[in-house]
């Protein structure tokens, strides 16, 4: 008797881990969580007329960009060794 495979467990079974592109490094997440501070404090400036405000959110914004860039390159370079 051959047993079948449910339609939802042979792509799983195929993979070694199918969470592997999901996984984020520190790097990662505390780049991307500063870039959504950062939007949201941008957003606010512009809705209250502070551009102070705004131009700090959007200087956040991009920091974050930078960290979860050096983090995707540290995940790469992980992935490649």
């Amino acid at each position: 008797m051959e047993t079948t495979i449910p339609r939802f467990r042979r792509g799983y079974q195929a993979m070694a881990n199918p969470y592997e592109e999901t996984i984020m490094n520190k790097e990662q997440v505390k780049g991307r969580i500063e870039e959504a501070k950062g939007k949201v404090k941008e957003v606010a400036g512009r809705i209250l007329d502070d551009p102070a405000m705004e131009v700090e959110g959007g200087i956040q914004k991009n920091v974050g960009k930078v960290r979860a860039g050096v983090g995707d390159i540290k995940a790469d370079a992980k992935k490649n060794r």
